[in-house]
């Protein structure tokens, strides 16, 4: 796929610039795409069914973040298995794990077609389901950098990025639909067909395996531990990979709680709508985010990525801060929708410079260390559930959105050679 252009006289061969289609191109994505879809459809579908029923039956806003919370349990092993996923392959590891969401959302459908469903075992479910869940996206970025060319790299991640995005839509709308019409068991089953098909595309994804994996073949016994300390290391030397690492620990902590945790919260008390209302909110995000994928995928390489993230997590905040202050449903739904398309920009940028920049030995290592950023946001969940219990929404949101602000301008400043002044992040 090549482009002509004339330049003194002759035509010059040039790299067409990548579309929307042009992660099609590699064979292991066509696989991995609708598989990705499908998961993320599943766990949004989740997420939205049972923080309902949770935030029913409980009737507090505390009991809804730990469980939010407690989907992120696993962030805490998501190094080690970035490293089984540059030891094993990252195909190996990830069917494995969508094998267990497949079980643990069949037990939980069995609890709700008898009737005996009640949000202990819901606790209990998200406990396991939350130990792997956090290293689905470790997989996925990893197999996208070791398939894809790096001309389309980040096309590939903006287009990957859409599985996640129109899963909040998509997980919002039906999953709301199918919940409110037929109860819990019904909407479900469809959860269960859809963590199946995710498990059964899978295998055909590509089983290369990164530099990692063949250490044992040089002649070198290499334990995992010694990988990870290794992988460590490697992080907190290196400049650039570190601050995109602290960057991503305040947004799970001053952003998603508030855009992710406790929307059911701001539906049922803020704004007074069902749960079809709360899947209303949920897509309004969802489609802000969408729209930035499918826009960082048109942008194709940009040539800064770690200055076009800063810029757009300062928005972020500052997007975060009129969601806080509005009453009515329909502004605090344009406000998400803005939050949703800042936060796919900075995201999507910030993934491509780790990828990027991270050799390629240590990039399922790297990937899982941004996972760990993820513990930010049961963090900033736990919190917000106590502050809003005694300061009210409004002023929680306010005390978010500002502190991260000037938390995400301090880290601007002392990394501002690597982010801001640095050689150009050519990808």
């Amino acid at each position: 796929m090549e482009a002509l252009s004339s330049h003194a006289g002759f035509l010059v061969s040039q790299p067409a610039k990548p579309s929307v289609f042009s992660p099609f191109e590699v064979k292991s994505f066509r696989f991995q795409w609708p598989a990705d879809l499908l998961n993320s459809w599943a766990f949004e579908m989740e997420t939205l069914i049972l923080g309902w029923f949770i935030l029913v039956e409980t009737e507090s806003v505390l009991a809804l973040t730990i469980f939010g919370s407690m989907q992120f349990i696993g962030t805490l092993v998501a190094p080690i298995l970035g490293v089984l996923g540059d030891r094993l392959g990252r195909r190996t590891v990830l069917c494995a794990m969508r094998a267990m969401y497949s079980i643990l959302a069949a037990t939980l459908l069995g609890f709700a077609l008898t009737d005996s469903l009640t949000p202990t075992y819901i606790f209990i479910i998200a406990f396991f389901a939350g130990l792997i869940r956090p290293s689905d996206l470790v997989m996925r970025n990893g197999l996208i950098g070791d398939t894809m060319p790096s001309r389309l790299l980040m096309s590939g991640m903006g287009v990957s990025r859409t599985t996640m995005d129109s899963a909040r839509i998509a997980g919002a709308l039906i999953g709301a639909g199918l919940f409110s019409q037929f109860g819990i068991g019904p909407a479900y089953m469809v959860i269960v067909v859809f963590h199946v098909a995710s498990f059964l595309l899978t295998f055909g994804v590509s089983g290369v395996r990164g530099a990692g994996a063949s250490a044992g073949d040089a002649g070198v016994q290499r334990s995992p531990w010694g990988d990870m300390k290794r992988g460590f290391g490697y992080v907190w030397t290196t400049p650039m990979i570190l601050a995109a690492m602290w960057l991503a620990f305040l947004v799970n902590v001053t952003v998603f709680p508030i855009s992710h945790g406790i929307l059911p919260y701001v539906a049922k008390e803020i704004y007074l709508v069902d749960e079809n209302g709360l899947g209303h909110l949920v897509a309004s995000y969802a489609g802000g985010a969408l729209l930035g994928s499918l826009t960082m995928t048109m942008l194709g390489g940009w040539r800064r990525p770690a200055r076009f993230m800063i810029i757009n997590i300062w928005l972020m905040h500052v997007a975060l801060f009129g969601f806080g202050m509005v009453e009515a449903k329909l502004a605090g739904q344009a406000f998400l929708f803005l939050t949703g398309y800042i936060q796919s920009l900075s995201m999507i940028a910030m993934a491509v410079t780790l990828l990027a920049r991270a050799e390629v030995q240590y990039r399922g290592l790297v990937m899982g260390v941004r996972m760990l950023a993820v513990y930010g946001l049961p963090i900033g969940l736990m919190g917000a559930g106590a502050i809003i219990e005694a300061i009210g929404f409004p002023l929680t949101v306010s005390i978010y959105s500002v502190g991260g602000l000037l938390a995400s301008f301090a880290i601007a400043f002392y990394w501002r050679r690597e982010i801001w002044h640095g050689i150009r992040d050519d990808v």
